[in-house]
């Protein structure tokens, strides 16, 4: 293995590494000031333009494993070079569109770009010094939440005061820009787990599986969560996961080494992520909503989608600020206890917000809070995933981190749904969330944290287990951080 980078090259690289997670998260949130306009724009129902959201988190879902595990076997480095070419693709497709097939084309493109974050946490393991690991995992994983924070905002701004297809090619330079600065500024590593074959089997079951999970748990409240469409989605999801998990048990060189995974430190670990997941994305759903519903509801701010981002912009820029004194954190306590303190930080972010919900200015300090809660548990579920697998694995293990959080954020977008849905008022013949309805969801986001803190605490201290994994993994004494190989 090379040895790692120094001085201003490492800093270069990290820099590089989290900007590419930035214009990922960037690409996910482009759209959200077009929702209420897509029809319109693509000429078609709402329905149908709701896929232009959807499609992008089933294509990244099946996408961000698979590119982990590419990643592992033909190197890190050539995997984000290949994941910046359909962002860049997308992007331009959907800057050309004009109805909505090559718009729902274009984002399914975009979402295969997705795995650059998993792919650049784990190079870092290969190119960063030990003594900057942990705070450049903290920041390059924080970066999904500081793009998407930082994002809304100027995608807001951009969709208010110019064409609606300046975010697509904005996007598409991003896309470009990203991609010489990976060819031009990032090591190339040899692949740990050259030589292993591509699990062609695993990736479709996988596929399959996640497709349909994601898509009974995405659209199960517009379809009926009692409807025949989710019942059967939801019982493929069952059956494909199971065949595919007997499958991967089975194979020689698995696209995800479920062993590896089932190890109590990773397992539990990876379940933190889901709950981490639902806790973030529950603010996330409701913040925006508060902001903007009208004043004559009584509990509404009023704001415009562009004020809205600015309010809740400080908490991404509070991600970025935090992310290094969780690598300090993280290099004092362990990840595991970094992990405990992101997840009850963001219990009290979200008791912040229950009383101070009428107010714009207090909205805003919750979001503070809970981002910065965010910001430590990020950094941290990497760092106890890489210091827990085989080198030739870390890839592959941080793209299925990556799923755990997504899956958690696209569980906490259902649940939320479902509660706003049933708890509701009635104004001048539109039928809206209610008050009571967004305290509640609040409640389950604070609700969720706790338990998350409650899982993280039954993480095992690390152990060596077995010549194999000490030789590869080399973890730091106790429950540090990764040290390189």
């Amino acid at each position: 293995m090379d040895a790692p980078q120094s001085g201003s090259r490492a800093g270069a690289v990290v820099a590089t590494l989290a900007l590419a997670g930035t214009v990922a998260a960037i690409m996910q949130t482009l759209v959200t000031p077009l929702i209420a306009e897509l029809p319109r724009i693509l000429d078609t129902s709402a329905s149908n333009a709701a896929w232009v959201i959807t499609v992008t988190l089933l294509v990244s879902g099946v996408c961000v494993p698979v590119s982990g595990r590419l990643g592992d076997l033909i190197g890190k480095r050539r995997m984000m070079l290949v994941c910046a070419v359909p962002l860049f693709v997308g992007s331009v497709v959907c800057a050309l569109s004009s109805s909505v097939v090559p718009m729902i084309v274009g984002r399914g493109l975009q979402g295969m770009g997705m795995g650059m974050v998993p792919l650049g946490i784990a190079l870092l393991r290969d190119v960063v010094p030990t003594e900057k690991l942990s705070g450049s995992i903290a920041l390059v994983s924080a970066s999904m939440g500081i793009g998407g924070a930082i994002g809304l905002p100027i995608a807001a701004a951009v969709a208010q005061y110019a064409n609606w297809r300046v975010l697509f090619w904005g996007a598409a330079a991003l896309a470009a820009i990203i991609g010489a600065m990976i060819y031009l500024i990032v090591p190339d590593v040899p692949a740990a787990a050259k030589g292993q074959r591509f699990d062609a089997p695993g990736a479709i079951g996988l596929a399959i599986g996640l497709v349909s999970l994601l898509l009974a748990i995405s659209k199960g409240a517009d379809w009926g969560w009692s409807s025949a469409t989710t019942s059967g989605l939801f019982g493929v999801a069952a059956v494909a996961l199971l065949v595919w998990g007997f499958y991967e048990l089975r194979t020689r060189d698995p696209l995800v080494d479920l062993r590896t995974t089932a190890r109590p430190r990773v397992l539990f670990t990876n379940a933190a992520s889901i709950l981490i997941g639902v806790g973030m994305y529950s603010f996330m759903l409701i913040a925006p909503q508060v902001l903007q519903f009208p004043e004559a509801t009584g509990f509404g701010l009023g704001q415009s989608m562009l004020a809205a981002g600015l309010w809740m912009a400080p908490g991404g820029v509070m991600m970025m600020l935090i992310s290094p004194l969780g690598g300090k954190l993280i290099n004092a306590r362990g990840p595991k206890s970094a992990l405990i303190c992101g997840a009850l930080v963001i219990a009290v972010g979200y008791g912040v917000a229950l009383p101070l919900m009428g107010t714009a200015w207090g909205i805003m300090l919750a979001g503070v809070v809970i981002n910065s809660g965010v910001a430590l548990a990020y950094g941290a579920m990497p760092a106890l995933i890489m210091g827990s697998v085989p080198l030739s694995e870390t890839a592959a293990a941080n793209g299925f981190n990556t799923l755990m959080r997504s899956l958690g954020t696209t569980i906490g977008s259902a649940v939320i749904g479902v509660v706003l849905a049933q708890m509701t008022i009635s104004m001048g013949g539109y039928t809206l969330a209610s008050e009571d309805g967004f305290r509640t969801g609040l409640m389950i986001g604070c609700g969720v944290a706790l338990v998350s803190a409650a899982v993280a605490t039954l993480i095992p201290a690390l152990r060596k287990e077995g010549a194999d994994q000490s030789a590869e993994a080399q973890p730091t004494e106790g429950d540090q951080a990764p040290a390189r190989t």
